[in-house]
C-alpha cells in the first residue's frame, strides 16, 4: 500500500510537471522566434503619417510622479499640437489634480466611492472628451498609470505601429526602480521578458500581443465601437484583451516604444496587488473562458491560436498549481497524522514536491536569466544587481502560488498603491 501510494505521489507531481510543460511549450518556442526577430534589423517605415491623439492618465493620490510623466510627454520628438493630455483625478485627497494641471495637462476630478477603479476613471473621462473635445477628431487614446516615464521617442514610433493597420498597441515596459530590491526586479524582469520573449515573437507570427495594465494605445474606433471603456473587472487591462481578441482584434506591439513603471517594493504592497491580479484572472476566465475556448475550436482561423494564447495566459498554470498543492497537501497532511505510513509519507512527499520545486525553479531562472542577459544594457542597475536578480527571479514567481490560492476563496478589492519613486528620464536611463 505504502509503495503504491509512493509511486502515486511520484507520478502525480512528474505528470503535472509534464502537463505543465506541454501546455506552455510553446512559449519556449517564442523564445527562438524572439532570438531571430532580435537578430533582423527591420527597414525604417516610410509611412509619416502623423495621428492626432489623446492622452489619459487616470491617477490617485499621485502629486509626487505626475508632473514627471507629464513633462516627458510634452518633451516628446512629435508634434505638440497632435497630443493633448487629459488627467482624471480619481477619488483624490491630495494635490494631484493642481500638480497635473500646473504641468499643462486638461484636468478632471471624479468622487465616485461606489465605481472604484481605473476602468470606470477611464470611461468618464472618455465620455467627457466625447462631449466637450469631440471637435478634436482624436485619432487614438494613449493609457498610462501616473508613475510612467516616457522615452522622447515613444509616441513617435507607436504611431509607426499605428500606421501599419494595427488598432491596439502595447510598448516596451522598463521599470524606474529595478535596482530597488528583489521584488522590484521580479516585476520588472518579467515584464521585459512579457515584452520581448511573448509580445514580440507574437507580432513576428502575426499572432495577437496582449496589453499589460499601461503603456498602450488604442484607436479611438475601437472606445467608439464600445460604447466607451467598458472593462471593469480586477482586471482591466486582460478583460479588454481578451474580449477584443475574442472578436478578431489583433494587437500590435512596438518594441522601439519605451517606458519606465514603478515597481512596489513591500511584499505587503505587492501581494495586495498581485492579488487582485490573481483574481482578476478568475473573474475574466469566469465570464469570457466559454467564448475563448470556443475560439480556440470555432473561431475564424487566422484567430484561433490567440485565443488559444490567451486562454493559457489566463488560467492554466494557476489551476494547475492548485491542484498540485491540494494533492501533495492532503498526503502530507495525512503523514502528520499517521495515516499512509505517517513518517514513510511526510518523507515521500516532501522529496516529490522538492525535485518538482527544483524543476520549476530551473526553468524560471533560465528565463530570467535569457532574458537579463539579452537585455542587459537596457536593466538600469548594478551588475552584480543584474546577476542576483536571476537568483530572486523564481523565488519572487514562487509568490504567486498562494497568492492564487488565497485569491480563489477571498473577496478581492482594488486598493492604490502608493507611489513615491520620483525621477526624471535621466535618472533612470
Amino acid at each position: 500500500m505504502e509503495l503504491e501510494l509512493s509511486t502515486f505521489i511520484e507520478y502525480f507531481n512528474f505528470a503535472m510537471f509534464v502537463l505543465f510543460a506541454l501546455m506552455y511549450s510553446y512559449q519556449f518556442l517564442y523564445m527562438f522566434v524572439a532570438f531571430k526577430a532580435k537578430r533582423k534589423k527591420k527597414a525604417e517605415s516610410r509611412d509619416v503619417h502623423l495621428n492626432k491623439y489623446a492622452v489619459l492618465i487616470a491617477a490617485r493620490n499621485e502629486e509626487l510622479v505626475i508632473g514627471q510623466l507629464i513633462k516627458s510627454i510634452n518633451n516628446q520628438n512629435y508634434p505638440k499640437d497632435l497630443i493633448d493630455i487629459f488627467v482624471i483625478a480619481d477619488n483624490c485627497t491630495d494635490q494631484t489634480a493642481s500638480v497635473a494641471r500646473k504641468a499643462g495637462a486638461i484636468v478632471r476630478e471624479r468622487f465616485n466611492k461606489v465605481q472604484v477603479g481605473k476602468g470606470y476613471a477611464l470611461d468618464y473621462m472618455i465620455k467627457i472628451i466625447g462631449d466637450e473635445y469631440s471637435a478634436q477628431k482624436y485619432d487614438g487614446f494613449f493609457v498610462f498609470d501616473a508613475d510612467n516615464l516616457l522615452d522622447e521617442n515613444y509616441i513617435a514610433e507607436m504611431n509607426k505601429t499605428f500606421n501599419q493597420g494595427y488598432r491596439v498597441v502595447t510598448s516596451y515596459r522598463n521599470s524606474k526602480n529595478y535596482d530597488q530590491n528583489w521584488i522590484s526586479a521580479g516585476y520588472a524582469l518579467w515584464f521585459l521578458h512579457e515584452a520581448e520573449y511573448l509580445n514580440l515573437p507574437r507580432m513576428e507570427l502575426k499572432s495577437s500581443c496582449a496589453i499589460s495594465g499601461t503603456g498602450f494605445l488604442v484607436h479611438a474606433n475601437v472606445i467608439k465601437d464600445n460604447g466607451g471603456w467598458i472593462h471593469h473587472l480586477l482586471t482591466e487591462d486582460i478583460e479588454f484583451s481578451v474580449s477584443q481578441i475574442i472578436k478578431g482584434e489583433k494587437f500590435g506591439y512596438c518594441k522601439n516604444a519605451i517606458f519606465y513603471d514603478e515597481q512596489p517594493v513591500t511584499f505587503k504592497q505587492s501581494w495586495n496587488q498581485r492579488l487582485r491580479w490573481a483574481k482578476g484572472f478568475y473573474q475574466v476566465f469566469g465570464k469570457y473562458g466559454k467564448d475563448l475556448v470556443a475560439g480556440i475550436f470555432r473561431g475564424k482561423q487566422k484567430n484561433r491560436f490567440s485565443c488559444f494564447d490567451m486562454t493559457m495566459t489566463i488560467m492554466p498554470a494557476m489551476l494547475i498549481s492548485f491542484i498540485s498543492i491540494l494533492v501533495n497537501g492532503f498526503f502530507f497532511t495525512a503523514g502528520i497524522l499517521d495515516f499512509f505510513g505517517g513518517k514513510e509519507m511526510i518523507e515521500i512527499t516532501s522529496i516529490a514536491m522538492l525535485k518538482s520545486v527544483a524543476w520549476y525553479y530551473g526553468i524560471l531562472f533560465l528565463l530570467g536569466s535569457i532574458t537579463t542577459v539579452t537585455e542587459w544594457k537596457f536593466i538600469h542597475c548594478s551588475s552584480w544587481k543584474k546577476i542576483a536578480y536571476m537568483f530572486t527571479f523564481p523565488l519572487f514567481m514562487f509568490t504567486y502560488i498562494p497568492i492564487s490560492v488565497v485569491a480563489l476563496f477571498s473577496d478581492v478589492e482594488w486598493k492604490p498603491i502608493a507611489h513615491t519613486v520620483v525621477k526624471s528620464l535621466d535618472d533612470v536611463r
